[in-house]
């Protein structure tokens, strides 16, 4: 069984037992988070789709980590005036388990 669910303002398609990177959230590690904004649910070739949400679809995950992602480099340059700047960004983001999807 999968679902698309909403986390953060951002669409994923999850499954029991996945691990993803959201941005940060307001939990601590080793907490169980509910996910109640569930877009669809899919099992084989029952899919099930809401408008916009389902009601009573809930997606559990247990937060695993807070981290850093990737540094992003933002370089910008007008030619021919001497002008550069650079500056760099990291994501704060946390990292997920999907525990269970509960319709």
């Amino acid at each position: 069984m999968y679902a698309i669910v909403e986390i953060a303002g951002q669409q994923f398609k999850v499954e029991k037992d996945q691990r993803l990177f959201v941005h940060r959230l307001d939990a601590k590690e080793g907490d169980k988070i509910d996910f109640d904004r569930v877009l669809l649910t899919g099992d084989k070739d029952k899919i099930n789709v809401g408008a916009p949400a389902i009601d009573g679809v809930t997606v559990s995950a247990t937060v695993e980590r807070h981290l850093k992602g990737e540094k992003v480099i933002v370089f910008k340059k007008k030619r021919r005036k001497g002008y550069q700047k650079q500056n760099g960004h990291r994501q704060h983001l946390t990292e997920v388990t999907i525990t269970g999807i509960k319709a």
